[in-house]
């Protein structure tokens, strides 16, 4: 007995530290004593604070599995039911397919995101400008694609180049390394080609969040937000617009800031020599292409080209077009094997099941009324001050938590004011605005809130380019100030 005792207690969680599992084990067995004590209303309430717990120290154990465990705990007692758990999914089906499929679809047009990547690596020699396009086009990107999805190619176009230099720095490639004077110099110039590395990966992940605010498609919460609120993909960017393209405008002035002020970490060149390993790696990348590589780009270029149209003129729901885009792309590319398309999925389905467990939490949230004090707080104070509380709430709770929890708490709680009658339909306009752009923006202050940053931060990316959480949290500073000083300006201004 007491091995097993041992056994299951190494198993459970993983290698997450012991603190935390300990502190796991304390709130699954304490909370049902404070529920028969104290009730559903504060029980809930600590349950939700375990929850963001979970949410914040993601990089020690993924949330699904302790938040997973909490969310079971909080059925098992009576807090929420299946039923209202299953509404929620039901309410919510079409981002579940947004996650499943479109993610997937865009894991086949990966070497055409990596050839335009690739290629504006090598070619732009400005320091400045370079780091401008590559906000810009993962922007671009995030807005029509998905922000995990184009921070994962990121990821792999940094980690290929960065594997290339590093077998030169090691001696291990037949690479030439004239104008490399001696080993020193060498290891200076790693040290400078990861900094370097370091700041263009972090002006592509804010790209991807000044990008992903924009349209419904460009992070969960957005489309979570446009199906309570019947917006398609046109009506939600003109709805968004007002605060969205100052915020991006200004993101974009700010990349270009940092880079010629060399603030915060950023500024730093490429090496010469290390330029010219990596041009010499792209041309023999290139001339080792074959032409059924170069035909499956011209079909990946065509697919991306369907799904703007698609997602423009709303030619169906967004899951759904995912799916065309993978049935496309796999069709015409020869992508037949059960196998093959399995890949596409792993890397949504974790955090879908992630969601589903956020929507437990969620329907504990409407079973106990656990919000709606805050809200009827809120929505007493003068209404034009309204829509900036909802923005500042937001972002601080998006800097801590998930943002697509927080997004889905708050827009859930808005739409049944709104239902009672108690606002009108252009303020629950003004206020879901409000919740969309407080979660998106501020949350690029910590890896917990955007989930294209915690992806980067626990890459196998992170490490080589010496990229912790102080970093991150140091180096995205600029950009929280700025985002969310611009996004509240707008909120007030045009709200």
């Amino acid at each position: 007995m007491q091995s097993f005792l041992a056994t299951a207690g190494g198993r459970f969680l993983g290698g997450s530290p012991d603190w935390y599992k300990k502190t796991i084990l304390a709130c699954l067995v304490l909370n049902p004593l404070l529920l028969a004590v104290a009730g559903p209303f504060i029980t809930g309430w600590v349950i939700l604070a375990q929850f963001i717990f979970t949410l914040a120290l993601a990089l020690k154990c993924y949330p699904l599995q302790a938040g997973g465990l909490l969310a079971l705990e909080v059925v098992f007692m009576g807090m929420t039911g299946p039923g209202a758990v299953f509404r929620e999914i039901q309410a919510n089906l079409e981002v579940i397919l947004l996650l499943v499929f479109m993610v997937a679809g865009i894991y086949f047009m990966k070497p055409l995101l990596m050839f335009i990547f690739s290629r504006v690596f090598i070619r732009i020699r400005s320091k400045p400008l370079l780091s401008l396009l590559f906000c810009f086009l993962s922007a671009v990107l995030s807005a029509f694609l998905d922000a995990l999805t184009v921070m994962a190619v990121l990821i792999s176009v940094f980690a290929g180049f960065y594997g290339v230099y590093h077998r030169i720095h090691s001696g291990s490639s037949d690479y030439d390394r004239s104008g490399v004077s001696d080993r020193e110099e060498l290891g200076e110039d790693l040290e400078q080609f990861r900094k370097f590395m370091r700041s263009l990966v972090m002006h592509g992940a804010v790209g991807t969040a000044l990008g992903g605010v924009c349209t419904l498609v460009g992070e969960p919460q957005n489309l979570l937000i446009a199906s309570k609120m019947g917006w398609e993909f046109m009506e939600f960017f003109w709805q968004m617009a007002p605060i969205t393209m100052p915020v991006l405008l200004c993101g974009l002035v700010t990349c270009y800031l940092l880079e010629k002020l060399k603030w915060f970490g950023f500024g730093v060149e490429l090496p010469e020599h290390a330029r010219a390993i990596l041009e010499q790696y792209s041309r023999e990348e290139d001339e080792k292409r074959s032409a059924a590589e170069r035909y499956d780009i011209r079909v990946q270029a065509a697919a991306a080209v369907f799904l703007v149209i698609a997602l423009a003129f709303h030619l169906a729901p967004v899951g759904l077009i995912g799916l065309a885009i993978i049935v496309l792309q796999t069709a015409f590319t020869g992508i037949t094997e059960e196998h093959q398309i399995g890949r596409a999925f792993e890397e949504a389905l974790p955090f879908t099941g992630l969601l589903v467990v956020f929507f437990v939490i969620v329907a504990m949230i409407h079973d106990a009324h656990l919000f709606a004090p805050i809200i009827e707080n809120a929505l007493a104070q003068p209404v034009p001050a309204q829509p900036a509380l909802f923005f500042i709430a937001n972002g601080i709770l998006s800097m801590m938590s998930d943002n697509v929890f927080v997004a889905t708490v708050y827009i859930n709680e808005i739409k049944q004011v709104f239902d009672s009658g108690a606002i009108s339909r252009a303020h629950f306009d003004n206020l879901a605005i409000a919740i969309n752009v407080g979660t998106n923006l501020p949350s690029v202050a910590t890896p917990n809130g955007q989930a294209a940053f915690l992806f980067l931060l626990t890459s196998s990316l992170a490490p080589l380019i010496r990229l912790s959480y102080g970093t991150m949290v140091w180096m995205a500073l600029p950009y929280t100030a700025v985002l969310g000083g611009v996004g509240l300006a707008c909120v007030v201004w045009f709200l």
